[in-house]
């Protein structure tokens, strides 16, 4: 992550220890269609349209990009309280496992907000998608986003076909296709594989599909730059 996001962060923490919270701080969500700074409870699932939810990410990260974070200005205990009952997601972001991806940091967003699912490579594999499946159904997420990333570890290696230790090459076959359609270049690859995984989710699994069909929901790609901190929709 570049230092000026680092700072910036930094800068946000401090604040964080040195204020008084109140559980009821959120960002301007205009990005998203709202009109108001509202509590992020009251902008959970059931508040937002399948467009706004994608939007809100996206708004999010052009927050985390200018440092001007607001997810890191609630008062945790508070934020524990409101969610220990219950979840209420708005989207889910398939990401890779990646260290340097965290995810509600990168879209400005609290415990809570986001259903995060991680594997390297950000791949389909049945038990991922049968999480994300969970949150459309059960949780009523609104936007799935899968999240790719630059260097990507998992796709470099797919790309190089070397032999790795114990499983580790299990994940080729599923990064074969965007490979394919690199022309050689990591990061044409990385962004394939976003949009291949998401496609694969929009049509392998009848829970996303149906729900995209009443339009419930919204299946997107994109992704991080580790190094400016920007998320791209693909």
């Amino acid at each position: 992550m570049c230092a000026k996001i680092e700072r910036a962060g930094n800068h946000d923490r401090r604040h964080f220890l040195l204020r008084t919270l109140a559980g009821t701080v959120a960002g301007m969500a205009t990005a998203a269609g709202l009109d108001a700074i509202v509590p992020a409870t009251a902008r959970a699932q059931t508040k937002l349209t399948p467009e706004a939810a994608l939007q809100e990410l996206m708004a999010g990260n052009q927050r985390y990009v200018a440092g001007r974070l607001t997810s890191t200005t609630r008062d945790l205990k508070s934020l524990k309280a409101q969610t220990a009952a219950k979840q209420e997601p708005f989207a889910a972001v398939l990401a890779c496992a990646d260290s340097r991806v965290p995810v509600e940091l990168i879209f400005d967003q609290t415990i809570g907000q986001i259903f995060t699912t991680r594997v390297a490579g950000n791949v389909t594999t049945p038990e991922i998608v049968a999480s994300l499946e969970y949150a459309v159904a059960s949780l009523g997420v609104k936007a799935v986003l899968v999240l790719g990333h630059s260097s990507c570890g998992a796709v470099t290696a797919a790309m190089k076909s070397d032999t790795e230790p114990g499983q580790i090459s299990a994940l080729y076959p599923h990064l074969r296709q965007a490979v394919e359609r690199s022309g050689g270049e990591v990061a044409k690859a990385v962004e394939a594989n976003a949009k291949i995984q998401a496609d694969l989710l929009r049509t392998s699994s009848t829970v996303i599909r149906d729900a995209l069909k009443a339009n419930k929901l919204k299946v997107g790609s994109a992704v991080y730059d580790l190094a400016s901190g920007k998320v791209t929709a693909v």
